[in-house]
């Protein structure tokens, strides 16, 4: 179960958020280093784990899910939007448990925890 993993929820329109851009960055000595780019599935899921096994490891992560475009698709608006990346940066301090990173979005506001 040494993996980690996301979905977002639409609770503007109720749905999951399919097709959002997210990519992951490691983030070591002031350094970003990207480790995946995942687009989401129809239920807001990636098909896969971010990351698993022997590449999951402790320390700082950043997760940055494009709304903003999504948003904008599904509204049809060519407004600037309120919220554009969401940027979530968290720590793993077991990384041989499984570490779930949900995200609840609106066009105006967003949430996470750490999810099962």
């Amino acid at each position: 179960m040494t993996k980690l993993t996301t979905h977002v929820l639409d609770v503007y329109s109720g749905k999951p958020g399919s097709g959002i851009k997210v990519e992951l960055y490691y983030l070591k000595n002031n350094q970003k280093e990207k480790k995946n780019t995942i687009i989401l599935n129809q239920d807001g899921r990636s098909d896969k784990p971010l990351l698993e096994g022997e590449k999951f490891l402790n320390g700082k992560y950043e997760l940055i899910f494009f709304i903003g475009e999504y948003f904008k698709n599904i509204s049809k608006s060519d407004e600037l939007p309120f919220l554009d990346d969401v940027v979530i940066r968290f720590g793993i301090s077991n990384s041989k448990e499984h570490y779930h990173v949900p995200l609840l979005v609106s066009p105006w506001s967003y949430s996470t925890y750490r999810g099962s």
